[in-house]
């Protein structure tokens, strides 16, 4: 049954993107959000963009999720500077509850960089991230370090006259745990698709993304390990407010995992998260 449903998210994702290729679309639908280990992204996988564009030179975007699971609960506060519609570097400490994944504390800082290729008539980026893992854990063999490189395509579409954007993603991740051999390879996809544009004014999107991988080798209530995670919910753009239009301001609410009903040590199992972004250009 899992397996079916693992085929169906997929099917399901790989679907809007064709349907994106077939209709491209003039308007930009994307709102440039941001991941949850901070990068440009969806909810798990970075997207080919950076976080701000023309006009923009300089952008700084600043967010926080909660991503709730079995009573406990991990807050991560994030950082985006974009500079010159070129580089974005971003930064987010995920502050899980102890105990989460080994005894005692469990903090991780997540930093990352990404630099957008000029690539006409869609959006494709290099990136790569560096986490620091238990950082604060007071056992030394509880702290290691993990890595990330990735390449991501980001292009835009319609699905049903409804604008949407599509992202693809390939890349490897390295790092010393066992359960992290070095012959995988990351893989993951999914969809910004803007709901009922003519009655809800743009103001809703449902993203989805799925992968082989998440925003960090230990992500709390958003693992993959065994079989892929699947996070899925609503982004509200508070940026089609006019007095908010030269800003960004969005909310997320979404589930994570949620093709998985168990749970075990923090690792993963069905959960909720809701987040708040707020970006504005500088220069």
């Amino acid at each position: 049954m899992k397996n079916f449903r693992i085929i169906f998210a997929a099917v399901l994702i790989a679907g809007l993107g064709l349907s994106g290729l077939a209709a491209q679309s003039s308007g930009n639908s994307s709102l440039r959000g941001m991941s949850l280990n901070g990068a440009t992204g969806l909810f798990s996988i970075p997207t080919g963009q950076i976080g701000w564009g023309s006009p923009t030179d300089v952008g700084l975007d600043l967010g926080y999720h909660a991503i709730f699971n079995d009573g406990k609960a991990t807050s991560i506060p994030m950082a985006n500077v974009s500079l010159f519609k070129l580089v974005e570097l971003s930064a987010a400490v995920d502050l899980q509850p102890k105990d989460a994944f080994y005894p005692g504390k469990n903090t991780d800082f997540l930093g990352g960089v990404k630099v957008q290729l000029p690539v006409s008539k869609t959006n494709l980026a290099l990136g790569g991230n560096l986490q620091l893992m238990n950082i604060d854990n007071d056992t030394s063999a509880c702290r290691y370090n993990a890595g990330q490189i990735y390449l991501a395509i980001t292009y835009p579409g319609q699905f049903f006259s409804w604008p949407a954007e599509t992202t693809m993603v390939v890349g490897k991740t390295f790092c010393n745990r066992d359960h992290y051999p070095d012959w995988d390879f990351d893989y993951g996809m999914g969809f910004d698709l803007v709901i009922l544009p003519q009655y809800l004014n743009n103001f809703v999107h449902w993203v989805t993304d799925f992968g082989n991988f998440s925003y960090s080798v230990e992500a709390f209530g958003a693992d993959p390990y065994y079989r892929g995670v699947l996070n899925t919910g609503l982004r509200i753009d508070l940026s089609q407010i006019p007095v908010l239009s030269k800003f960004k301001a969005q909310v997320d609410v979404l589930a994570t995992d949620i093709l998985d009903d168990s749970y075990t040590a923090g690792y993963g199992g069905r959960s909720f998260s809701i987040g708040v972004m707020f970006g504005l250009p500088i220069m």
